[in-house]
């Protein structure tokens, strides 16, 4: 397993070790004892798994302390853009964006910290998306942003007249609007 920093502290991207062969190919996608070695110390506790078609946008979306979530995503059929927003008010690199292609192919893996907001778009015809959260799904503590937030200026990589989205992401507030206490 490889650990990538990214510019954003403590935003990760792993990279599995897989093992291929002609019959395909192994790997393990979580093992606690060899990521906490790695330093990586949330304990997960539930599983989640969406799957979406080409054009998909979901997020960007976090939950409010103290019901906060770390995720650790990936993909396991098809391709999308994963991005995570730093919502941490004393960051250095508060409100800037990290974005990292997942796909079935890389295998990578995006660890993504309390205290960002998260978001996909997809890419391939098809995709299944993976999160493991360190956190329970609360609806009381959900938060979002616009996905299209000025001030952000998220490349998508999805023509916007291609772009589905729920109705409730596309209510969000702007990152400005938003109060936080991360």
């Amino acid at each position: 397993m490889e650990i990538i920093e990214t510019p954003i502290k403590d935003l990760l991207i792993i990279k599995p070790a897989v093992f291929a062969d002609a019959r395909g190919f192994f790997m393990e996608t979580f093992n606690e004892k060899r990521y906490q070695e790695a330093g990586i110390t949330q304990r997960f506790i539930q599983d989640n798994q969406s799957k979406s078609s080409y054009g998909v946008v979901r997020g960007l979306h976090f939950q409010h302390p103290p019901y906060s979530q770390a995720k650790l995503v990936s993909v396991t059929v098809g391709k999308v853009w994963d991005v995570a927003v730093d919502l941490r008010a004393k960051s250095a690199t508060y409100g800037q964006w990290y974005g990292v292609e997942l796909t079935d192919e890389n295998h990578y893996q995006f660890l993504i910290p309390r205290g960002f907001a998260h978001g996909f778009s997809v890419l391939s015809s098809t995709a299944i998306f993976s999160y493991k959260c360190d956190n329970f799904y609360n609806p009381a503590a959900d938060g979002g942003i616009m996905f299209n937030d000025p001030d952000l200026n998220i490349d998508w990589k999805v023509p916007a007249e291609k772009m589905i989205l729920s109705e409730k992401d596309k209510k969000h507030p702007l990152l400005k609007d938003v109060l936080l206490n991360f």
